[in-house]
């Protein structure tokens, strides 16, 4: 038996779906445990180019069965779309993927709360998706839930009736408009006949595959540095987003997880607001070919240089084993490198556990600078072949993080990835 989970190490947008994807070629199952569509996985292979969100990363490989568990956030109607764009690739997922009927769903007044609570807050808006995540969370835990479990046990109308009430209160006092029973009750009764071949309770599955010593592959959403307790708050998710939230998301005991993949980009950005000390304007010279988009939002990533005190951080709240260092290829070119590996706030050194709110913003980065490389790396699969530079970038970050770099990608097809 092996489980094996996939966690961001920084802000998210890491390159986990490149990780998953390598790894999901060995897995019986492969599941998400946490998050909802505010992620984005990024998945090439020889179907095309696939922006996931909801549906785990592995349904690309027909022997993988995909689970999305019950600590999961779920909007229907991006799940649908979802599953459409992949059976248009010639993908079958029938009897394949299977949906958590504990998970909750992302009802249309928390979409609009979303964005109503980000208005109201003005200059203090914390940059959330607005796509009703965060809401969605905060009815699961203050007992205002819509599960699909209310289906199929019928009590949907009734709950759906209550929380309209209570919803639209709020949406008036906020300046929005109101929504419509009838019209929400039929949209998500349509959703649920579309979805409920696929719905089931997972728990059976899953210690059933544990039993029979199946391989788990375990898909984080977001990142480690957006966990809501352990973020820089409150500049984070709403969901627990370390390797811990498989046992409450997907029902794995914490004893049989036997691995834990801490995926670092070479390089860090972020979407959204809260501090980021490496942040590079956009006037500098590389903060140009670190340019992204991210993959849910559309946004413009922010972007800087690698950051490693927080990755560090994470490592030892998730307890990494090895690290998935992805895009090296984009580095190629720089003449200078640097890597902070360390604050210093008010001229003092300081960790990245004592910091919380203000104090983040204020610190200034310690760098170490490293020659850069000119060649090309793209598709090199072999580390010896590495230039030299590239080859002491690496090194340099299992040394400051204290993880070994066990996977290097170099480009975003799925076989650009260098074992060591």
């Amino acid at each position: 038996m092996s489980v094996t989970v996939i966690v961001g190490s920084q802000w998210g947008d890491e390159g986990k779906g490149k990780a998953i994807d390598y790894f999901a070629r060995n897995a019986d199952f492969v599941a998400r445990y946490n998050g909802g569509n505010n992620a984005g996985h990024t998945v090439i292979n020889e179907h095309g180019t696939f922006k996931i969100h909801l549906v785990p990363s592995g349904i690309f490989y027909p022997h993988t069965k995909c689970l999305m568990g019950n600590g999961m956030v779920i909007d229907p109607q991006v799940l649908l779309d979802e599953m459409n764009e992949i059976r248009r690739a010639g993908i079958n997922f029938e009897k394949r993927l299977f949906i958590a009927q504990r998970a909750h769903l992302i009802m249309p007044y928390h979409k609009l709360l979303d964005g109503l609570y980000e208005e109201a807050k003005g200059a203090g808006a914390t940059g959330t998706t607005r796509r009703g995540i965060g809401p969605a969370f905060a009815d699961k835990i203050s007992y205002n839930g819509l599960r699909w479990a209310d289906f199929i046990g019928g009590t949907f109308d009734e709950r759906l009736r209550v929380q309209l009430g209570l919803k639209n209160k709020i949406i008036t006092a906020l300046g929005g408009n109101v929504l419509d029973y009838e019209t929400v009750r039929e949209t998500y009764w349509n959703y649920f006949e579309q979805l409920k071949s696929h719905i089931t309770e997972l728990a059976p599955i899953v210690h059933k595959g544990l039993a029979q010593n199946k391989k788990f592959l375990l898909e984080q959403a977001m990142g480690s540095l957006l966990d809501t307790d352990w973020g820089v708050y409150p500049f984070v998710t709403a969901s627990t987003t370390l390797a811990s939230a498989a046992t409450t998301g997907l029902g794995i005991p914490p004893r049989k997880i036997s691995r834990i993949i801490g995926v670092t980009k070479a390089y860090s950005t972020r979407v959204g607001a809260g501090p980021m000390p490496t942040e590079l304007t956009d006037d500098h010279p590389a903060r140009e070919q670190f340019g992204e988009t991210a993959a849910t939002t559309g946004r413009k990533r922010r972007a800087g240089w690698l950051d490693l005190v927080p990755v560090k951080f994470t490592a030892q709240l998730n307890g990494m084993d090895a690290l998935f260092v992805t895009k090296l290829d984009t580095l190629s070119g720089i003449d200078e490198l640097k890597i902070c590996v360390g604050y210093k706030l008010d001229g003092k050194p300081v960790e990245f556990s004592t910091l919380e709110g203000v104090g983040m913003s204020r610190v200034e980065p310690v760098y170490r600078s490293m020659r850069g490389w000119k060649e090309d790396v793209r598709g090199i699969r072999k580390f010896s072949e590495l230039p030299k530079n590239a080859q002491r970038y690496v090194e340099t970050i299992e040394k400051i993080v204290g993880v070994p770099a066990r996977f290097i990608g170099t480009g975003p097809e799925r076989q650009a990835v260098i074992k060591r």
